[in-house]
């Protein structure tokens, strides 16, 4: 028989995947235990199985609603038409704010989404190629100087990903450069080279 959802059920387990999500940055996949998620959840392993029935499970769903936002969003930022370097910083813009967001999400993404079974890696490298090609394909409009060649050009959407994922070991969302603003930084340098001018604001 299947168990009756509280009222709140959607907000305690947003609550178990955040607060799980920052343990497992914390502390690794590996080394936390469901005690440890208990206690950051403030509550007991019991009621903690009443939402998930295993700690693989926490990460799977951290991990696969992690990207499914990411790819979500910036498939809805396709559907506004915007010329293409509007788009390109648009792009830049939702990544920066939803990473620094969900700092944590993003260091468990990074450091164990190898941990999922065969069939949950699968799904997730799917989606982040999906989200590889939005990249690519917003380069590719932009590219008249022909870089964008089969050969390189995924890595050059790689290499504009690179500076906007793995700001976590640094970023300070709350510092004097907002997410937005790094965003912007990021393309200006990758498009135009650290020595032109900025882009207006």
């Amino acid at each position: 028989m299947a168990r009756t959802q509280s009222k709140d059920y959607p907000e305690i387990r947003e609550k178990i995947l955040r607060s799980s999500a920052k343990v497992f940055a914390t502390k690794g996949f590996s080394t936390s235990t469901i005690i440890d998620l208990a206690a950051a959840c403030e509550t007991s392993r019991g009621a903690l199985y009443h939402y998930f029935v295993s700690k693989e499970e926490i990460l799977s769903h951290i991990i696969s609603e992690h990207v499914s936002q990411m790819l979500n969003e910036l498939q809805a930022l396709g559907e506004q038409r915007l010329e293409p370097k509007d788009f390109l910083y648009a792009v830049a813009r939702k990544i920066m704010e939803l990473n620094s967001v969900n700092n944590a999400e993003q260091i468990v993404l990074l450091n164990d989404w190898n941990q999922l079974d065969e069939k949950q890696q699968a799904e997730t490298a799917a989606a982040q190629r999906k989200i590889i090609a939005i990249v690519r394909d917003a380069l590719i409009r932009l590219d008249s100087a022909r870089r964008m060649t089969p050969k390189y050009a995924t890595t050059y959407a790689m290499s504009l990903l690179g500076s906007l994922n793995y700001t976590y070991a640094w970023y300070d969302r709350n510092g004097q450069v907002k997410p937005d603003e790094y965003a912007d930084m990021v393309v200006n340098v990758f498009l135009d080279g650290f020595l032109s001018p900025a882009r207006p604001g």
